[in-house]
């Protein structure tokens, strides 16, 4: 037994030497035949790098193998590549080194790509291959039985067609046999689909497929016969039978069936734009595909297309959210109808049912004409938010709960109810019930909560009655109508008009403001900021409400009992008439605010009543100067403000730009511990300056070119030694101060006349004394108006001049009391 064993180990040893020895010998001559035979088929340039032949390789084929091949494609006067492949093996059986006969059975293509392109003129790049007939070496010849592609890219691009096919081959081979005019191919193996495009959509991109088929190719009848196939996707394995004819346009009659399908294989067939969104999600149960393919495919033709679907007891799941939709039920179908084009195009998925978390819905929705469509829906579903969101999440919702219950009904065409949302076409109509619900969107830090109401659909408007909500602190009651409401949510640009009553216990406006810009709200306590927010008017939204609330607060600002209406249109907000209780007393406002520019502008008549003045200041931050401050005021404030002001969008003013007139009257005055108050103690008591009071003050003040315009205004005091005081100047923004200041006062050191009896006071009155007060908040100077007594000088003169005249011309002058001695030198009415 050692023995035969031993002679067959050594017979196959000698095989081997002898055909070794055989190549070795005849290698020349049949790279030699091979090279003559390929020039008598090819018809292009072809660049070889190094041919040699091998019988390892291939085992236990005879190979001649080909390096660094690079085929010239066949259209006259290009030089761009067809093909570039590493290695091109051609194999013929080892017994034609006896015969000295050699037939290429095999050819196998590795590491490359192939370039294959039909030219808008219709011409191809891939027919370098010519005809049988101009054959004539009978010693080498090629009778191709196997093809197959190793790690092969291939390219194929249909101009004419606007077709692109592109496939990574794997590992691809193709068995070939010829019989008569029909030529045999079974084709098997995996392959990587990076797209197929077809005009503008996109199919099966980035998909893995295997291939197991069976074709006969009838070149005299032009026709390729399908017979039944199998194409792998995944799990899912899609059966293809029928014809396809190649004369001058392609002829299709295909029918495809589907085994082991589910979601997502159904969702792979479609264009990425369909698929994408629900491209993640699973499904078990029983889900079914089947469709038919028939008719001419060209450039300016598509077959007709007819696919059924459906579900029968499944189950849909995101893997990576909790959610499952349990119980599925429906029938889908699609078809591009008669004309074979997207305006005869249809969708249908009749019957819907299911369950999401025991909760039941049903639906069916109609999809005609996808050029201009037509939309049928029916929807009614009762479902907890929270696990609507778990299973499909909203790019705007970040967190949702509570109870909704929908029906919902819409039937028209969208273009006309997008151009025309109140067009009779339009039928849409249902309800919404909401059971304490709460949303947290994306882009807003505070939470609706106890969302709870019904809303009515009405064709294209909203209805709500007593629906109520709260958002942090802020708690809200609205009635009324929402027009235009179903356009807007379904299309971008539209319009929505809120006309309703609203009211509300309490209003947080710092947290509203924060909420509408996205970012948190100020921390209570600390200093206002008018950047810690931003503001912005919609541009689609139009407001007409009444609004009743209890209390309200804005920074510092506390109010109370405000009622009035509320304008919003074109990004104008505007009031008639708005009422308010704060700090004491009470506020009323009308005017506008436009933000259709950059900066928003902002015109006003506002009259307050009887407010407190320290409460003004400390509301307003004292204005943002430190110079006069709340602690510094008392009395009540009567004034109407009619001003013209500019903000940015953080509601930070354009104080150069602000135009104001402000007509005030303070009443019960207090000047409490005022500084410049203090530097006039040369003159009078400084216990009496801290604490100076005054019954009344009126005047009128302008604001321009960031400028306070103070004109002349008496205030009469309770100073034993100031019974009144005039002031006048100005007040920059920049806290620089120009005040002129006159004080009459009453001399209280002994006149040394008296000792020759009663002396009569002058008709002047008290002596004046005129100061100014120049400089900034922390650094500023009292000093003597030399200028003001200038001026009191030359009206003196005037007056002297006017007398002596009337003297002159016999007229009597008034009679003033006089004294008989000259004045002391202690006045300072210079």
């Amino acid at each position: 037994m050692v023995k035969y064993f031993f002679f067959a180990v050594a017979g196959i040893f000698l095989i081997m030497a002898l055909a070794g020895g055989l190549l070795y010998v005849y290698q020349d001559k049949i790279i030699g035949l091979f090279v003559a035979e390929a020039n008598q088929h090819i018809k292009t340039k072809v660049a070889v790098e190094k041919i040699e032949v091998t019988w390892w390789e291939q085992f236990p084929e005879v190979a001649i193998r080909l390096q660094n091949v690079e085929v010239t494609e066949a259209v006259p006067g290009s030089k761009a590549p067809l093909a570039k492949l590493k290695k091109v093996y051609a194999t013929f059986h080892p017994w034609d080194l006896w015969r000295s006969t050699y037939r290429i059975r095999e050819i196998h293509l590795e590491d490359g790509e192939v370039q294959a392109r039909v030219l808008p003129n219709g011409k191809v790049n891939y027919r370098f291959y010519q005809s049988a007939d101009t054959i004539q070496n009978e010693t080498m010849g090629f009778d191709l039985q196997h093809i197959s592609l190793k790690n092969v890219h291939v390219v194929y691009q249909d101009a004419p067609r606007r077709q692109k096919y592109d496939v990574q081959a794997h590992e691809f081979t193709a068995a070939l046999e010829m019989e008569g005019q029909v030529l045999q191919l079974k084709a098997n193996g995996n392959t990587h689909i990076k797209t197929i495009r077809i005009g503008e959509n996109e199919f099966l991109r980035e998909k893995a497929i295997t291939v197991a088929s069976k074709l006969s190719i009838h070149t005299g009848q032009h026709l390729i016969a399908l017979q039944p196939s199998e194409v792998q996707i995944g799990k899912a394995v899609y059966q293809l039978g029928g014809e396809i004819g190649y004369t001058n346009k392609m002829q299709l009659d295909l029918t495809v069936n589907g085994k082991n399908t589910d979601v997502q294989s159904i969702l792979a067939l479609l264009p990425p734009r369909y698929s994408d969104r629900l491209g993640q999600y699973r499904s078990n149960g029983d889900i079914y595909f089947k469709g038919k393919v028939k008719g001419e495919m060209s450039s300016s033709k598509n077959p007709f297309l007819d696919v059924e679907f459906g579900a029968r007891g499944a189950s849909l799941y995101h893997p990576d959210y909790k959610g499952k939709v349990e119980k599925v039920t429906l029938v889908g179908r699609f078809t591009n109808g008669a004309q074979r084009n997207s305006q005869t195009s249809l969708l249908e998925l009749r019957n819907i049912k299911g369950t999401l978390h025991g909760k039941p819905f049903n639906g069916e929705v109609v999809y005609k004409n996808f050029s201009n469509p037509n939309l049928q829906l029916q929807l009614n579903a009762q479902v907890d938010l929270a696990h609507v969101l778990g299973l499909f999440p909203s790019k705007d919702l970040k967190k949702g709960s509570g109870q909704a219950q929908v029906r919902f009904a819409f039937s028209g065409n969208l273009h006309t109810f997008k151009t025309n949302p109140n067009s009779p076409a339009i039928q849409a109509h249902g309800d919404a019930t909401l059971r304490q619900v709460s949303l947290l969107f994306r882009q807003h830090p505070m939470t609706f909560t106890g969302l709870n109401g019904t809303l009515l659909l009405n064709k294209n408007n909203v209805s709500v009655s007593n629906f109520k909500g709260q958002m942090g602190d802020t708690d809200i009651l609205v009635s009324g109508q929402f027009k235009n409401a179903l356009a807007w949510i379904l299309f971008r640009g539209q319009k929505l008009r809120i006309e309703a009553d609203v009211s509300s216990r309490f209003l947080n406006i710092d947290q509203v403001l924060a909420a509408s810009s996205g970012k948190a709200a100020r921390t209570p306590g600390k200093k206002g900021s008018a950047g810690s927010y931003a503001f912005n008017m919609p541009a689609q939204l139009e407001l007409e409400l009444n609004t009743s609330l209890n209390r309200l607060k804005f920074r510092r600002f506390k109010g109370r009992q405000l009622h009035g209406r509320i304008q919003l249109k074109d990004k104008v907000l505007s009031t008639s008439g708005m009422a308010l209780q704060a700090a004491g007393g009470s506020f009323r406002i009308r005017g506008s605010m436009d933000a259709r520019r950059p900066l928003i502008k902002v015109t006003s008549i506002a009259n307050l009543d009887n407010i407190n003045v320290d409460s003004l200041f400390y509301v307003f931050e004292d204005f943002g100067q430190t110079f006069i401050m709340q602690r510094h005021l008392r009395g009540e404030l009567t004034a109407q403000i009619n001003s013209d002001t500019y903000l940015d969008h953080n509601l930070s003013p354009r104080t150069d730009l602000v135009r104001a007139e402000i007509k005030t009257i303070l009443r019960n005055g207090q000047l409490l511990d005022f500084a410049p108050m203090q530097k006039l103690s040369l003159f009078v008591k400084r216990n009496e300056l801290s604490n100076l009071r005054f019954s009344e003050i009126r005047n009128n003040f302008y604001i321009r070119n960031r400028i306070v315009y103070i004109p002349e205004m008496e205030i009469r005091s309770s100073a034993t030694r100031l019974s009144s005081i005039t002031v006048s100047g100005t007040h920059t923004f920049d806290q620089v101060m120009d005040y002129h200041v006159r004080l009459p006062l009453k001399s209280q050191r002994p006149d040394k006349d008296a000792r020759f009896g009663v002396i009569a006071t002058s008709s002047t009155g008290n002596p004046n004394l005129f100061l100014t007060i120049k400089g900034k908040e922390g650094n500023f100077k009292v000093a003597y108006d030399q200028q003001r007594v200038r001026q009191k000088v030359a009206a003196d003169l005037r007056r002297e001049k006017k007398v002596i005249k009337e003297i002159f011309q016999g007229k009597s002058p008034e009679k003033k009391e006089a004294k008989t001695v000259k004045p002391s030198t202690v006045f300072f009415d210079f």
